[in-house]
């Protein structure tokens, strides 16, 4: 009887040994950190270093911001699995490489339009340019077709209709005042400010160098309809748009704080569209 009793026991603390240790597995599975890639490009990343904070204390979402020099890179290494998602790039921009390169990268959210400015060290006013005066432009398809529409939006050009959002340098039909056009990569405009009369500069490239758009550009891209095209994204590869981690980021970015760290970081110059 005695023996029996203690197999009875024995069994008894096994089971509940098993069965402890099976809480405790469970247990730590859920709290795992899950890690997430964010590719953004420039330095000056406030409002994702908000939400990353916010994300690691409420969700246990390890946000890793990976930082690029140029625009496609981030498309690139969310293709090759590099990054998980990328933040920073307008959605012209993205379908545009997408077509070229072959790749799936696909919108999952929309952040702010960042306003293209024409920024000068030589004048304050477009008006005051010369005949034969020198333009830097952004190099790639995008944002080169983007420099041209808002030169044609401040009276300097005019562009072939039938071209839409995507002219290029030989699509304008009009320059009365012979401008040139140098074309540079899109991070380099703003250094070109002492060698050229005038540069059309992307939102952070300027952010990045110290200007605030709102108030040192001497032109600045309207808020319109026209403007859509140019509208930030979050983005992530075509078979992961659903992925619930994913869209818990996007749901602690479009929020009223999110909207506060943008204002005070970039002096109104990027504008929320959520």
């Amino acid at each position: 009887m005695k023996k029996g009793w203690k197999k009875v026991v024995t069994s008894f603390l096994t089971i509940g040994a098993v069965t402890l240790l099976g809480a405790c597995g469970s247990g730590s599975d859920s709290e795992e950190s899950q890690t997430v890639r964010l590719g953004v490009v420039g330095e000056n990343n406030e409002p994702w270093e908000y939400v990353q904070d916010e994300l690691k204390e409420n969700e246990n979402i390890d946000l890793e911001i990976v930082t690029f020099t140029d625009y496609r890179g981030p498309i690139t290494a969310l293709e090759d699995g590099s990054i998980d998602l990328h933040s920073s790039l307008t959605e012209i921009f993205m379908d545009e490489v997408n077509e070229e390169g072959g790749f799936n990268n696909t919108t999952i959210a929309y952040t702010t339009l960042n306003p293209l400015g024409i920024f000068s060290d030589k004048m304050d006013d477009v008006e005051d340019l010369e005949d034969g005066a020198t333009v830097a432009i952004p190099n790639d398809v995008s944002n080169e077709s983007r420099a041209l529409l808002l030169l044609q939006e401040a009276d300097l050009i005019e562009v072939d209709e039938e071209k839409g959002n995507m002219p290029t340098v030989n699509d304008i039909t009009a320059n009365p005042k012979n401008l040139q056009f140098e074309e540079l990569d899109a991070n380099q405009t703003i250094r070109s400010l002492g060698d050229v009369d005038i540069a059309c500069v992307n939102n952070n490239v300027a952010v990045d160098a110290g200007f605030t758009p709102t108030e040192e550009a001497i032109f600045l891209e309207p808020v319109a309809e026209s403007s859509q095209p140019y509208y930030n994204v979050i983005a992530a590869r075509e078979d992961e748009t659903d992925n619930q981690v994913y869209q818990t980021i996007v749901d602690y970015y479009q929020t009223e704080e999110v909207k506060e760290v943008i204002a005070d970081t970039t002096d109104g110059s990027s504008i929320p569209v959520w």
